[in-house]
């Protein structure tokens, strides 16, 4: 049982780290604009969004992770 909380509890641990990383992605770009050469990184790996001050930055293959393992532990 313990095994299983200490794995959940890492997984939450980086669950997390790679939201506060993707929260910080669109202030970066938008705060020192060299880091626009991310937008030359491919749609699947970050996809970033712009509209009239808007930014958004995600990572898709990080939804698809997600969406797996959430099905994967819902099916166990």
């Amino acid at each position: 049982m313990s095994n299983t909380l200490q794995l959940l509890s890492l997984s939450g641990i980086i669950l997390i780290l790679i939201g506060i990383i993707l929260i910080l992605i669109p202030f970066l770009i938008r705060a020192i604009p060299s880091l626009e050469s991310l937008e030359r990184i491919p749609p699947i790996i970050l996809y970033i969004y712009r509209s009239d001050g808007f930014f958004f930055a995600t990572s898709p293959i990080l939804i698809i992770l997600g969406l797996i393992y959430l099905i994967w532990n819902l099916i166990r």
